[in-house]
């Protein structure tokens, strides 16, 4: 059975804020119940987030795990959790957006590059974090070009 990289499931809206350390395990959660990984890939999640933040700009963080949790993963996947409230990943670092991030081989890297390019610009990143339609979140990140 091959699960999709990004779907629906793949989507919480409206979530709560918490600290970082709960918001990476609530990503990491949702990968391990929607299949794509084993529940040992979110320690690696949190030991990557402490050794180098994964907050990447622009109110983004993309938790994932450290090379040696790749034997952890299952399917490659994408997961979303919207915080409209933000969450505090330090240094006035606040994410807005929180996307867990499961890699099996290459299969994840045409959607990282199209969500990295998507949240370049402030004007999508706006848009994904007050959606309330997970197709439409869907949308913005995958028709994102280069152009």
């Amino acid at each position: 059975m091959e699960l999709l990289v990004l779907n629906e499931e793949n989507i919480l809206l409206d979530v709560e804020s918490e600290n970082k350390i709960a918001a990476i395990k609530r990503v990491g959660n949702l990968l391990v119940h929607n299949g794509y990984v084993e529940e040992k890939y979110i320690e690696g999640m949190q030991k990557r987030n402490e050794d180098l933040t994964t907050y990447i700009g622009n109110g983004v963080a993309i938790p994932h795990g450290m090379n040696e949790y790749i034997k952890y993963i299952k399917y490659s996947g994408i997961v979303i959790a919207q915080y409209p409230n933000g969450v505090d990943f330090g240094e006035g670092n606040i994410a807005y957006l929180v996307i867990g991030i499961a890699g099996k081989n290459d299969d994840h890297m045409k959607i990282l590059s199209k969500i990295a390019i998507a949240c370049q610009s402030m004007d999508n990143v706006n848009k994904l974090v007050s959606s309330k339609d997970k197709k439409g979140i869907i949308k913005i990140i995958m028709e994102s070009d280069n152009d």
